[in-house]
């Protein structure tokens, strides 16, 4: 069973359809964080979450959730195409809409486009892009939805907007969330981890080089708050190759010793 962020006609949906091809029977989930509490309780096998978006960055319940919520792993990602549309109940005008609402996501890949077409208009944030098209379709006409083609033609709305992302290539990639780590190694591979340092100079560049040693290049890293106190952060970090690799195993486990905090979150083949 494989578990996505519903209702049927999201992005997700899709991710979970392309990634499983029909493989595993699907099941929607109403947040990004109770599939992949579902996973860690061991309700469904795997879920497919999106972890981030080219145009306005990472998803943070995604990361919050894996690195505070959840004992789980990621085995896989799956990288798909997003095409926004501004949709409206039919009947109703562009000029009656007064809420545009989405997910926080969509919202922010036609930011460009809200604030010139629609700068008076309230935005809203909603679980998910196909919850949003729900609601416009159940409301007066005065909310509009951005959403994937797939929910406003679900949901019965009319498309005022096709294709209004920001900009065309539009990407967001997703990960498979399992209990257990994947054990294949294949010749184009990442690794994530998430970690924090001591609140003093120096502690994150001293953790890095620890990577830099073994010339192990890093293909990403970001910084969330650590819940716990103002000013204290975790640090995502994605590097190339296995766990399984000697020099990668033995630089991880020296970033582990030299952490307060330190978790692994999978080896995985990437897109």
């Amino acid at each position: 069973m494989l578990g996505y962020l519903g209702p049927a006609g999201t992005f997700s949906e899709q991710a979970a359809r392309e990634w499983s091809r029909g493989k595993e029977p699907v099941i929607e989930y109403p947040t990004i964080a109770a599939a992949i509490k579902a996973v860690d309780k061991g309700d469904i096998d795997r879920c497919i979450v999106p972890i981030e978006n080219n145009l306005n960055g990472s998803v943070a319940m995604t990361l919050d959730t894996l690195a505070f919520d959840a004992d789980v792993y990621i085995t896989a990602e799956h990288v798909i195409n997003i095409s926004q549309n501004l949709a409206v109940k039919k009947g109703a005008k562009v000029s009656d809409i007064k809420t545009v609402i989405s997910h926080p996501q969509a919202l922010g890949q036609c930011a460009q486009m809200l604030e010139s077409e629609f700068a008076g208009v309230e935005l809203r944030a909603t679980r998910s892009t196909a919850q949003a098209a729900q609601a416009a379709a159940e409301g007066d006409g005065t909310l509009a939805a951005i959403a994937p083609a797939a929910a406003a033609e679900k949901y019965g709305l009319e498309i005022v907007r096709r294709a209004c992302s920001d900009h065309a290539n539009n990407l967001t990639r997703f990960v498979v969330i399992e209990k257990t780590p994947n054990m294949k190694v294949t010749e184009h591979d990442k690794s994530s981890i998430v970690f924090s340092t001591a609140h003093e100079s120096g502690a994150l560049y001293k953790a890095l080089g620890l990577l830099g040693k073994e010339k192990i290049n890093m293909l990403k890293i970001e910084s969330r708050p650590m819940k716990n106190e103002l000013g204290s952060y975790v640090f995502f970090i994605d590097i190339e190759g296995n766990a399984d690799d000697a020099n990668i195993y033995f630089a991880l486990d020296n970033v582990k010793k030299s952490s307060l905090f330190y978790k692994f979150l999978g080896s995985y083949h990437y897109e």
